[in-house]
């Protein structure tokens, strides 16, 4: 009796929405169990070369908590291509001007470099208020 491992394809592949309320929650953990459901880890499905993940919505995306000095300690940079052309702001000056941006870039780093994190990354819906537009998909409750 031969037993073959069943892979997925990408026609089998059922998304699923959660919903994680960010109030409270280290930025690097919250960051990290997104990418995870991102890429699909969490299912016993789980294919590294299929985009098999779920779909994310995170509500209260500016009232994460981080540890220590981080506000103004962490460093965004930013490159134009051009000379002197270094942006640099820390982070509670990217929360008061791209508040979802930082979850965003948290995320997108802890996502593998490959061809589908662009795909993956276009699942994750922020929100900055307790709100959200995706009541109709009916989204589960995800907790951290």
């Amino acid at each position: 009796m031969k037993k073959s491992t069943k892979t997925l394809r990408t026609e089998d592949v059922v998304r699923n929405w959660y919903t994680i309320d960010a109030e409270g929650v280290i930025l690097g953990r919250l960051a990290s169990k997104i990418a995870m459901i991102l890429m699909g880890k969490e299912k016993s499905t789980y294919s590294p070369n299929i985009d098999g993940g779920d779909y994310v919505v995170v509500t209260n995306a500016t009232k994460f908590a981080v540890t220590g000095n981080k506000m103004e300690d962490k460093k965004y940079h930013h490159y134009s291509g051009y000379k002197g052309g270094l942006t640099t702001r820390n982070l509670a000056d990217m929360l008061e001007r791209k508040p979802t941006d930082v979850i965003r870039l948290a995320v997108k780093n802890m996502l593998p470099k490959n061809k589908l994190a662009a795909q993956r990354l276009n699942r994750l819906k922020i929100y900055v208020a307790s709100e959200h537009e995706h009541a109709a998909q009916k989204p589960t409750s995800f907790t951290l």
